[in-house]
């Protein structure tokens, strides 16, 4: 099993930053695409971001490009998703998610067995 776990959440004005952790224990070598997703209230869940973990690609949805960064440090199994310049559209629970396949353009419709139990991110204006 993948156990999952966010942190890094809270409530900021727009155009601050948050960086979310995302820290991976157990069978961590399951993981092969680290993805991040996000949830609003009465919206369909999005892919934001996604990490190749053993090779470094990154994958970003067009609403969040230039804007979010995804890195890891595989050391500490930790996967981090740098969020800058927020809006509030950018609000809603945010989730990472671990899938044992390859990740690709179309990573979100990899499948994700491994969820983390989310964090919340708010964005005023």
């Amino acid at each position: 099993q993948v156990h999952l776990v966010e942190s890094g959440g809270g409530s900021v004005q727009a155009g601050g930053s948050l960086r979310l952790s995302c820290a991976a224990s157990g069978w961590t070598w399951r993981i092969a695409c680290l993805g991040w997703f996000r949830q609003a209230p009465g919206k369909e869940r999005e892919g934001v971001a996604a990490i190749y973990t053993a090779g470094g690609a990154t994958y970003y949805a067009d609403s969040v490009k230039g804007r979010f960064t995804i890195s890891q440090d595989n050391a500490k199994n930790t996967r981090y998703l740098q969020m800058n310049n927020l809006e509030p559209e950018d609000t809603a629970m945010y989730y990472c998610a671990a899938s044992r396949a390859l990740c690709t353009g179309s990573w979100y419709d990899l499948d994700f067995p491994y969820w983390g139990q989310g964090t919340q991110v708010t964005v005023s204006s």
